[in-house]
């Protein structure tokens, strides 16, 4: 996906409105438009990336930014990212999902139901 046309390029360029909650020089954390919990929050790197393969620095330096504000926000969290459509990618533009969790929330990851 060009820059021009990517949705975090434009709330990181100002031209789109985004909920921004933590502002770093290589990154931001953001509300998603639609959370999935209280709490779900996107980390996406100011330089635009199509994915955690496609400059490994980007997506390390973001990685640790996520890390940093889940350890702050404390709690059980999932922090879950995509690489191709077939992955559930639908913005081609690096981004990190934390997703705080709760004892029977009903978030179900495909490889754990939540069934013992």
């Amino acid at each position: 996906m060009p820059e021009e046309s990517c949705p975090f390029c434009e709330i990181i360029g100002g031209r789109a409105p985004a909920t921004i909650v933590r502002d770093w020089p290589e990154a931001i954390a953001l509300v998603p438009l639609n959370p999935i919990v209280d709490g779900h929050l996107l980390v996406v790197p100011r330089q635009h990336v199509a994915d955690f393969t496609t400059a490994h620095y980007v997506s390390a330096i973001t990685m640790h930014r996520a890390a940093e504000l889940a350890e702050e926000i404390g709690g059980p969290m999932n922090l879950i990212t995509s690489r191709g459509r077939a992955a559930t990618q639908s913005v081609f533009h690096l981004h990190l999902h934390l997703v705080p969790r709760t004892e029977n929330d009903g978030l179900a990851l495909p490889w754990y139901s939540g069934r013992h």
